[in-house]
């Protein structure tokens, strides 16, 4: 019910409900824009891209909506009056309904650079779906982090890693003396489950409360050639997104 609350208010906030052909292609276009930035872009040259996008994009959707003759568009008529308002004044409600979210720092920067030899089609876009995360959660993308389990995430699903976090700063809030107080959330973004060296299917959303005293990496980034050749099964990507709590 709360989900079609939500899918209700946003179609109302873009004025009409834009076919699912239009948002992918629209999600597409922004992608390949991102593409084009070297793999260790700042938030802000990101920010710029996209935003150049949007204003090429709604020019071009206001000259067709016009009757632009002769125009060479991506777009067909239909389609330009919907994303007037959309890449106007809902924009915001647009990137919300497309899962359009970049991260406003880079926690790791030692880990930025693209290793030599690595094609550009083999890095995968910074970007993750769902509400901003707060500072205090530390996002890091591509990683996997160690711990006890004070939250067991194969029952424990959040719809969004700024949730997980939530639900982390939450426990550690509120745990009992003695218990072990959450300092290590780590979240699966991706649609098709996500990987781990262990006996269970780990699935979209699963969201691991974790404790330890000295946080250590399982994975990061990549995982290692020697590491995918003993274990055929595994992606280029580490496809966990996690975060250290500290204080």
């Amino acid at each position: 019910m709360v989900k079609r609350i939500k899918h209700k208010v946003r179609s109302e906030e873009l004025g009409a409900e834009m076919p699912r052909a239009v948002k992918h292609k629209i999600t597409d276009e922004i992608l390949q824009e991102l593409r084009s930035l070297r793999p260790n872009a700042t938030a802000s040259e990101q920010q710029e891209v996209v935003e150049n996008w949007r204003k090429e994009k709604l020019k071009e959707a206001k000259k067709l909506a016009l009757g632009g003759e002769g125009l060479n568009s991506t777009l067909v008529i239909e389609e330009a009056g919907m994303l007037l308002k959309a890449l106007d004044s809902n924009w915001a409600a647009l990137s919300e309904e497309i899962g359009l979210w970049i991260p406003t720092e880079i926690n790791n920067p030692e880990h930025d650079d693209k290793p030599e030899g690595v094609e550009d089609t083999e890095y995968e876009e910074q970007i993750l779906a769902g509400k901003p995360l707060p500072r205090e959660c530390h996002a890091e993308l591509h990683t996997d982090y160690d711990g006890v389990a004070v939250r067991w995430g194969l029952t424990h699903h959040k719809e969004s890693a700024a949730d997980c976090c939530q639900a982390c700063l939450y426990q550690a809030k509120n745990a009992k003396p003695g218990d072990k107080r959450c300092n290590i959330w780590v979240y699966c973004p991706s649609e098709t489950g996500c990987y781990s060296p262990d006996k269970y299917q780990h699935r979209h959303m699963e969201c691991w409360l974790k404790f330890s005293e000295k946080p250590r990496l399982n994975f990061k980034d990549r995982y290692s050639e020697a590491y995918r050749d003993a274990h055929p099964k595994v992606p280029v990507m580490v496809p966990w997104v996690s975060g250290i709590i500290s204080g």
